[in-house]
């Protein structure tokens, strides 16, 4: 009898298996970007020694107890330069991805509201801005007028605001015409009312998720400029500067790389993870 209650039994003990896996990765995602976000904010909390401090004789030393992750050419402690690196990472991923958000706004609102012609013209930048992928586009900026970090987030801004402009574009052409925007115009409610609190709300709504996968591609496209020499001035502890740092001594100290390029992907997964498990509360399909 309890054979046969276990074998009733075994296909709801293996969703519910299943179930806990699915929820296992969000909360990994989640919980390794909350350390980031306190890295960020106190990253003395984590880090046990300044991430400058050059110390000769402890140069080339292998992951240990000493130094968790190592030490680079100069001696310097890689697992403090990888902790206070998430301050610079995280600023340029949130603020490039503001400041594409912020673009595309304006691009989007244009060419849903403006007209016809306004449209077309609208739609036409866009287009041409397509024609260049991304992170060309932000190579070119960086190119033009130097690196570092101002134009490093400008760059990488520009480089993902097409994309979003499109979306914010679709958006508006589908909400300018719904019911509540017609009711808020018979109200006699004014133009940047509307747009303010009903039609740029209600558009924005499905891009949080894009949003939150976008500031872990931010961070990869600010990462590979950084490790062209692009981006952040050595020896900032930033990622992909310790990623450009550490690929000259890649064969006899692989930990120079290793762990920073550990980081990005960790962030980007974690960010691209809990973006995925948004999306889907809020289109109602998890139970």
């Amino acid at each position: 009898m309890s054979e046969l209650i276990l074998e009733a039994a075994g296909p709801g003990l293996r969703v519910q298996r299943a179930a806990r896996i699915v929820r296992l990765g969000p909360l990994l995602s989640v919980s390794f970007l909350l350390f980031l976000i306190v890295a960020a904010l106190v990253p003395q909390l984590f880090g046990h020694s300044d991430p400058l401090a050059i110390v000769p004789r402890d140069a080339f030393q292998a992951p240990s107890w000493a130094h968790w992750f190592g030490t680079d050419q100069s001696g310097r402690d890689i697992f403090s330069r990888v902790i206070f690196g998430a301050r610079q990472s995280l600023f340029i991923g949130i603020a490039a991805t503001a400041l594409s958000m912020g673009i595309a706004i304006i691009l989007g609102l244009l060419g849903g509201l403006g007209g016809a012609r306004v449209d077309r013209g609208v739609g036409w930048l866009i287009e041409v801005l397509f024609a260049f992928p991304s992170l060309i586009l932000a190579l070119l900026f960086v190119a033009i007028f130097g690196s570092g970090i101002g134009p490093l987030i400008i760059a990488t801004g520009l480089g993902g605001a097409p994309g979003y402009a499109r979306m914010i574009r679709g958006q508006v052409l589908a909400v300018r015409n719904a019911g509540y925007i017609e009711a808020a115009k018979a109200l006699g409610h004014p133009p940047f009312r509307i747009i303010a609190r009903q039609l740029l709300p209600n558009a924005m709504r499905p891009l949080i998720v894009t949003l939150t996968m976008g500031v872990g591609q931010a961070i990869v496209w600010a990462s590979a400029l950084s490790f062209l020499g692009l981006g952040a001035r050595p020896p900032a502890p930033e990622w992909g500067t310790m990623l450009s740092m550490g690929r000259d001594f890649i064969a006899n100290a692989w930990w120079m790389t290793f762990f920073p390029g550990l980081f990005i992907v960790l962030t980007t997964l974690s960010t691209t993870v809990a973006g995925r498990y948004l999306q889907q509360r809020l289109e109602g399909r998890l139970k």
